[in-house]
């Protein structure tokens, strides 16, 4: 059963974070609908329970992490993978 979802993430900065993101998650066919909210820092679809998992696991090693599940080291390296993600966003 597929249910709109949604998960506030970390470390969102810009479009070019967003594209990085909508391309990363495409390529989960269970995932649908997924938009971006920079404003509010979510990242919203349609999708199951299992693809809530997937796609959270998905951002957190793209470097956008939910918020409030990583902290010290672990949120360090996170930060500096979305710099990475957000720069291969804006030349995409």
């Amino acid at each position: 059963m597929t249910a709109e979802m949604q998960i506030e993430i970390e470390n969102l900065k810009c479009r070019g974070c967003a594209r990085s993101i909508l391309k990363g998650l495409a390529e989960f066919p269970d995932v649908k609908s997924t938009e971006v909210d920079l404003e509010n820092h979510l990242v919203k679809f349609v999708g199951t329970p299992v693809s809530r998992a997937v796609v959270a696991e998905k951002l957190r090693a793209m470097g956008y992490p939910e918020k409030g599940s990583l902290a010290g080291l672990s949120s360090g390296i996170a930060t500096a993978k979305s710099f990475a993600s957000c720069a291969i966003g804006r030349m995409s």
